[in-house]
């Protein structure tokens, strides 16, 4: 039977963060590998962890209802047997990556910039099990429902997310049982998890029970209010924000992260400056970084990435200022024109920092 009375063991070597449930992001300088290792992945939870045990994962039901003619209720082997088994390499964020650098604060986890990861997926497609099911013309949404529920209140729901019906049919979007090569773990979703590349991380539900295909984009458990939601326009600081003026988060925007050198470097001669940069809808087209605040900048080397979804590695081997402190910046640009911005783009709860990513060291 599932337990809903953990709150998960943490991770080694992962920042936990202050907050009743497990989140826990990862140090830049850990992200050296295109695909990033399951124990290092960081761990996002809204509110408990389900616990569940192989017997439970062998017995555990997918129900497919709603705007359908054929209603479902899969296992994990119908699910494997019926649908063929794909693999999908992606980039997966939380929303409210790089939250702790908006000024002034705003409400939520204070994440540094480490709340993301690049993995291979296994599932089967979500479109697939959305034509066994049969979705009718009124379908405009699906609606994702979990075991999981808010600390300290048993039977309210911690989050339940959904999907526009055009990102559900996607032929990226999948329901996966596996990650780099194994099972998900429980802290990313085991058994069953949807993934939804290009999406911020709440729509990629985890422990998912129960699809409900909707005639209305979904009200769930964090899906109103400014819940994963941006403003159509700028809103300052101070200012009250108007719910109906949001709108919810889909497509995340392009970035880029430094993992090499670390913060804090210390070095007398030309450093390598590297790390990963990826985007939702656009392709990455270039990364550039500076030593001087943005006055001048150098074009790094962008190697592929392994499939539409993955991030890319760069590098630029870059001749630093005369001796004393330096901050290096680096700067990506995605096929469409969008660049990082200098400066977080301010807004109430602190999503999409996509601000250009500094880090500070030392020449002597």
């Amino acid at each position: 039977m599932l337990r809903q009375d953990t709150l998960g063991t943490p991770k080694p070597g992962l920042t936990s963060l202050a907050d009743p449930a497990l989140n826990q992001e990862t140090p830049p300088h850990l992200l050296t590998t295109p695909i990033t290792p399951t124990e290092l992945f960081f761990v996002r939870n809204n509110g408990t962890l389900p616990e569940v045990s192989p017997q439970a994962a062998a017995d555990w039901t997918l129900e497919v209802t709603g705007c359908v003619r054929r209603p479902l209720s899969l296992r994990l082997d119908e699910l494997r047997g019926r649908f063929p088994t794909v693999e999908v390499t992606a980039v997966l964020e939380c929303a409210g990556n790089g939250r702790s650098a908006f000024e002034p604060p705003v409400p939520g986890l204070a994440w540094g910039p480490g709340a993301v990861g690049c993995a291979r997926w296994t599932g089967v497609r979500l479109a697939d099990v959305l034509a066994e099911a049969g979705v009718t013309a009124e379908a405009v949404y699906v609606a994702h429902e979990s075991p999981d529920h808010a600390i300290g209140a048993p039977g309210q729901p911690a989050l339940s997310r959904g999907l526009p019906l055009a990102k559900a049919l996607a032929p990226e979007t999948l329901l996966a049982f596996g990650m780099n090569g194994a099972p998900l773990d429980p802290l990313h979703g085991f058994p069953l998890r949807v993934v939804a590349p290009g999406y911020p991380g709440s729509a990629w539900q985890k422990w998912l029970s129960r699809i409900v295909v909707r005639d209305r984009e979904h009200d769930g458990a964090k899906m109103t209010g400014l819940d994963y939601r941006m403003p159509r326009r700028p809103i300052r600081p101070g200012e009250a924000p108007d719910p109906s003026l949001f709108d919810v988060i889909t497509d995340m925007p392009v970035k880029s992260l430094i993992t090499e050198p670390a913060p804090g470097f210390c070095t007398s001669g030309p450093v390598m400056v590297g790390g990963f940069a990826w985007s939702g809808a656009s392709e990455v087209e270039r990364v550039e970084v500076s030593a001087d605040g943005g006055a001048t900048w150098q074009r790094a080397t962008l190697e592929p990435g392994e499939g539409p979804w993955a991030w890319h590695r760069f590098k630029a081997l870059m001749l630093l200022p005369a001796a004393g402190e330096v901050e290096l910046l680096a700067r990506a640009t995605d096929a469409a024109g969008n660049a990082q911005p200098m400066q977080p783009v301010w807004n109430p709860r602190g999503y999409l920092n996509n601000a250009v990513h500094r880090i500070r060291g030392r020449m002597v």
